[in-house]
């Protein structure tokens, strides 16, 4: 089973996260952000992940330190849940089109963090979301991970059209890069020896 439970406490947040990497998409997610929760659902679903979490944080201060620390519990939590790496594809993308809107996700496990984001949104909220925080969600897992995260707006009118393509790509993105490899069985889907 491939899963992980985490908890992380700051002085600015507190989350409890569990992760199933096999599941069914099944989700209960709160973080005080309605918007950013159903961008974590939907990332649920589509990935086939299943996802508990709750994250308790300063939003009276700002909505940084919660979005960015769910993105690096999450990160951490599949980083755990994959373990070696072992036989896993490591690398997936995908390109998601939501109505007139077409986003792409590319991920690789890969060991190195890093996380290239252009969602192209140009409104300072979406929803009650501040809009900007999508890159520090995306760049935090990318650290607890360890992963290349690169997630990018082809195109589109809608903001909310635009971030929810990005969560979906990079959710299916994700579900391939994580899934089993049988050809590559017990090996790691590198030649330098580690991930």
């Amino acid at each position: 089973m491939r899963v992980a439970r985490l908890k992380r406490d700051t002085t600015e947040t507190q989350i409890d996260l569990s992760l199933n990497i096999d599941g069914r998409g099944k989700y209960e997610v709160s973080t005080g952000i309605r918007f950013f929760d159903h961008m974590l659902e939907l990332f649920a679903r589509h990935g086939a992940f299943d996802l508990r979490l709750r994250c308790n944080g300063d939003l009276e201060v700002d909505q940084h330190h919660s979005v960015e620390d769910v993105g690096i519990a999450l990160g951490e939590a599949f980083d755990k849940a994959l373990g070696d790496r072992k036989g896993i594809l490591r690398a997936g993308y995908f390109l998601m089109t939501m109505d007139e809107t077409l986003g792409m996700a590319a991920v690789d496990l890969s060991g190195r963090a890093v996380a290239v984001v252009d969602p192209k949104v140009r409104t300072r909220l979406v929803g009650d979301f501040q809009s900007e925080l999508a890159h520090d969600f995306f760049e935090g897992f990318a650290r607890g991970a360890r992963a290349n995260v690169h997630v990018k707006t082809m195109y589109g009118r809608s903001n909310h059209h635009k971030l929810e393509a990005l969560f979906k790509a990079f959710a299916r993105a994700l579900r391939f890069a994580c899934s089993r490899d049988k050809r590559l069985a017990k090996m790691l889907p590198s030649t330098k020896g580690l991930l």
